[in-house]
């Protein structure tokens, strides 16, 4: 009897598979929850899921998509991107909440609220931390920083408003706060946002910030 040869064995990166994209999904998720966004790159959340940094961008795009995609996110990135950036200083206040409330709001919010549970245990901090101020409101801060070396704490006080209100909602689901419609914590909550990203801040913040 004939001895048949080995089959060839593939070496190097795994194709792709019906597992791949979630697999790609679990190590982005697992990299953005431990290090900053700066510092997460398509080609290392390859490298963890044994795939080329090609078919990471076949199936997501860009690193933002990647990261909007493994944190479950009920909305279209470009649905909050997009009107953020053409909208004016002034108005961004009302903006910004008519934006982002409605999510918390959506059938899908509850992958918002499981990721902010996580987070508020210290297991996905990185995760929230780098939604808002690398998603939404990084291409905020250079144009409200004013005076010059605010812009970063303009944004994290609009990040602290938005999160206590997400908290005390949807988590602790403080009651008549939970029943209020979201039209009008709109209402309630875009004149403070506004007063964080244009108005005046006093001089000990000011310090703070420039410090």
């Amino acid at each position: 009897m004939t001895n048949l040869p080995e089959p060839h064995r593939r070496t190097g990166r795994r194709p792709g598979s019906p597992n791949t994209r979630a697999r790609i999904l679990e190590c982005a998720r697992a990299r953005f929850a431990r290090t900053s966004y700066d510092k997460v790159s398509v080609r290392a959340v390859a490298d963890d899921a044994g795939v080329d940094a090609a078919l990471v961008h076949h199936y997501f795009g860009t690193k933002k998509e990647l990261f909007v995609a493994s944190i479950e996110l009920p909305v279209d990135p470009a649905q909050i991107l997009t009107p953020i950036r053409e909208a004016p200083i002034d108005g961004m206040g009302a903006i910004l909440a008519g934006l982002v409330l409605p999510v918390w709001e959506s059938p899908g919010k509850h992958a918002v609220v499981a990721l902010f549970r996580s987070a508020m245990a210290g297991d996905d901090v990185d995760l929230v931390r780098n939604f808002f101020l690398e998603v939404v409101l990084r291409e905020i801060a250079p144009r409200v920083d004013e005076p010059t070396g605010t812009g970063s704490l303009r944004t994290q006080l609009v990040v602290s408003q938005m999160l206590g209100l997400l908290t005390t909602r949807h988590v602790l689901e403080l009651d008549p706060l939970d029943r209020v419609p979201v039209d009008g914590l709109i209402d309630v909550i875009a004149p403070t946002l506004q007063r964080y990203l244009t108005g005046p801040l006093p001089d000990s913040v000011l310090r703070s910030a420039k410090d």
